[in-house]
């Protein structure tokens, strides 16, 4: 099948790239023509696991290609995706300034058989309101169609090569049809293909995650009572995770969420609820419970060394909102970054991926270590702020050493607080008590 992808971002290059592997033509647009270059020459903007290589191999067997020409990558396709970005207004609500403006730049290129396919996050309503828009400017109707993505950044490839399943929004069996034969080769474990309609099929994308972000804000919350009240909330979390009706997924307390789907797509949904009169309050809640939770290992830092961190140098590992990722966009890094600036101190940072992402932002305002034990060494304190699997067993011995005060701030409770006395560190976790060594301050 012939498939043109506009945009090239996230879901855009990945979504192409997954389907040109799959033995379709695929052809990716993009209005950034140095980004367009660079990925023509085998280079990809982002980092995620295993995609550099699908892009190679399948642009050298020539089904995937990319230009910054609108008609090479509209003209002749079958089905045309739609993967720009749609990010937060100031009230929350999605901006789909850059979705219309693609809509129309596409419109004039459409074969009468064409299937335009939002990928995009949009609200409830877009798929009709591409629809009205297209036939205006055609003077026909035009077969749109609803796919969202659920894809999780770090193991994206995997998750749209088997997906738990795929969700499709049609006005037309026909095109329905078409959307399943495209999916056939990511669903032969027989994991669902789900038909609905548009609106159906662009609400469950919100749905979805939002309440995943529930239950991140929730556990985070009860963590901190948790803690207050001396219980431990990892044995709080087996305690109800065991439940079949609970589960575990996403019940582990940190610093709160990030990236760029839950903190747009929550606010967004809110908009939506306030928009057609419905309120939001568990919404509202689980945005400003997460705005919260992003402060809470700041303020362990600032409470340890008695509100003033003057004098002092803290080393953060981690600065992307997940691990097997780059992005830090609205990653709790961040926020701790400037709440340590603010305080006086002096900030030396490591990740595996994102430096050169939060160099942008921040500058020479920090310093970037090569290593973790490098971002650690003379440090007053270490802050543990993403999952990355190197700061999961680290040398505890040499990071005693390396470090200047045998201080840990946890974020992601990766350690044990018994090991952490045992070593002599002073350890702050989230939703446990600390360990605290009186030498220490």
């Amino acid at each position: 099948m012939r498939i043109g992808v506009v945009g090239t971002g996230y879901v855009g290059l990945v979504s192409g790239t997954c389907f040109a592997d799959s033995g379709n033509t695929v052809t990716c647009l993009d209005i950034d023509a140095a980004k367009v270059a660079r990925l023509t020459a085998g280079e990809v903007p982002i980092y995620e696991p295993g995609l550099e290589e699908m892009v190679v191999r399948n642009a050298e067997a020539g089904r995937l290609r990319f230009t910054t020409d609108t008609a090479t990558a509209i003209a002749d396709a079958e089905v045309i995706f739609l993967a720009v970005g749609t990010p937060p207004s100031a009230d929350g609500s999605a901006d789909l300034s850059a979705l219309w403006k693609v809509v129309d730049t596409v419109a004039e290129h459409l074969s009468s058989t064409a299937i335009v396919v939002t990928k995009s996050t949009v609200p409830v309503g877009t798929c009709a309101g591409i629809e009205r828009r297209l036939r205006d400017r055609l003077g026909r109707s035009c077969r749109v169609a609803s796919n969202p993505e659920f894809l999780k950044e770090g193991a994206a490839i995997e998750d749209f090569q088997k997906p738990d399943r795929v969700v499709v929004g049609v006005r037309e069996e026909a095109v329905g049809k078409v959307l399943h034969n495209l999916y056939r080769p990511f669903l032969r474990t027989e994991n669902p293909f789900l038909v609905m309609s548009p609106e159906s099929s662009e609400m469950t994308k919100y749905v979805a995650n939002a309440l995943l972000a529930t239950k991140i804000s929730f556990i985070n919350e009860v963590a901190n009572l948790s803690e207050r009240m001396e219980a431990d909330i990892d044995d709080v979390r087996r305690g109800i995770g065991h439940d079949s009706r609970i589960g575990f997924a996403f019940l582990f307390p940190g610093v709160g969420y990030g990236g760029s789907c839950f903190p747009k797509d929550v606010q967004a949904l809110a908009a939506m609820a306030r928009d057609k009169g419905v309120g939001s309050r568990i919404l509202t809640a689980v945005h400003e419970t997460n705005l919260a939770q992003k402060k809470v290992l700041g303020q362990k830092i600032l409470a340890h060394y008695g509100g003033s961190l003057e004098g002092k140098t803290v080393a953060i590992w981690g600065l992307a909102f997940k691990a097997r990722t780059d992005d830090v966009r609205d990653a709790p890094a961040i926020d701790l970054i400037h709440q340590m600036l603010s305080g006086g101190a002096r900030v030396r940072v490591h990740d595996p991926e994102a430096m050169g992402n939060v160099q942008a932002i921040f500058g020479d305002a920090l310093s970037y270590a090569e290593g973790p034990l490098d971002a650690a060494r003379g440090a007053d304190c270490l802050a543990v702020v993403t999952e990355w699997g190197a700061y999961r067993r680290p040398d505890f011995d040499a990071l005693a050493k390396t470090l200047a005060g045998r201080v840990i701030f946890d974020g992601r409770n990766l350690y044990e607080p018994e090991e952490m006395r045992a070593r002599g560190f002073t350890y702050y976790a989230i939703g446990k008590q600390p360990v605290v060594e009186p030498s220490d301050g």
